[in-house]
């Protein structure tokens, strides 16, 4: 069986997961788990960023909540450990094309994932602007002890 040039071959990617709870609400005192649109801990691929808005808006491509691929822009800072990552996902890599994302080498995925994840917990440190409600299960306090 051969390899089709109709976009059948993997796509380098930036993958990261979303957040297991955000803060939320006034000064951050609240917790929800993940995103509205991902469960906490969904595996995502970041398929766009928006370069004026500093990379805190990035574009992904994701199973919902609901169990279907979506593409849907979400907030950096709702995401963490973001890696290069070949995807073979037919629903990811069609999604992908059709918004116009271009082959990427896994250099340029590679250094995109390092640059979002330095970005992200930035945004996450800095987004509230108010302490952490006690207990904290937000991302920052569970990688971080004490």
């Amino acid at each position: 069986m051969t390899v089709e040039s109709s976009g059948t071959e993997p796509m380098w990617l930036v993958a990261a997961n979303v957040v297991r709870w955000r803060r939320y609400g006034d000064g951050g005192q609240e917790l929800r788990p993940g995103t509205k649109s991902y469960r906490g801990g969904a595996k995502v691929y970041v398929v766009d960023s928006y370069p004026g808005m500093a990379h805190e808006q990035v574009t992904t491509i994701g199973r919902a909540r609901t169990g279907r691929w979506i593409t849907v822009d979400t907030g950096s800072r709702h995401l963490h450990t973001f890696r290069a990552k070949l995807a073979y996902a037919p629903a990811v890599r069609r999604r992908a094309e059709a918004i116009g994302v271009r082959p990427r080498s896994r250099e340029e995925a590679e250094k995109l994932a390092g640059l979002l994840e330095r970005l992200a917990a930035e945004y996450r440190e800095t987004h509230h602007g108010a302490p952490h409600p006690t207990p904290c299960l937000c991302h920052a306090c569970l990688v971080t002890p004490g």
